[in-house]
């Protein structure tokens, strides 16, 4: 098991597969560009874990600084591909992400996850992660 950032075009393309099982709203022609986009605008990064030549999950992050939390490591995606799930790679992936967030210095460490999300917030738990905080969203026209 290999974790790596994606960094050019065909490492961010060969993430699209197992993201689209999280997001399927996200289209494969523009996934590229928008992931680059987050990277640019707001320092995204997208990191994946290979497995026998195939990415098996893949993590989506960022920093900030908040006045709530002072610097923070925000988790935006994190995903298993379904066919290789219980397999540990979630669970492995996450390690590294929160290793990560010690190594640039960040106080805290957050992420959002959907309420039928039985299996992730078991993961979630199991990492000793809190349950801190509803969030509240709203679709604007």
């Amino acid at each position: 098991m290999d974790i790596r950032i994606a960094q050019t075009e065909a490492e961010i393309h060969a993430c699209f597969p197992v993201m689209h099982e999280l997001r399927p709203h996200l289209e494969e022609a523009s996934f590229v560009a928008q992931v680059q986009r987050q990277h640019h605008n707001h320092g995204y990064q997208l990191v994946y874990v290979v497995e026998q030549g195939q990415v098996v999950a893949a993590a989506g992050f960022r920093v900030g600084e908040y006045l709530a939390w002072g610097k923070t490591f925000y988790l935006d995606d994190l995903i298993t591909a379904s066919t290789t799930r219980q397999h540990g790679y979630g669970g492995r992936l996450l390690d590294w992400l929160l290793e990560k967030a010690g190594e640039l210095g960040c106080r805290q460490f957050h992420l959002d996850s959907g309420m039928q999300r039985h299996d992730a917030h078991r993961l979630y738990l199991n990492k000793k992660l809190n349950i801190t905080s509803h969030h509240f969203a709203k679709v604007l026209p």
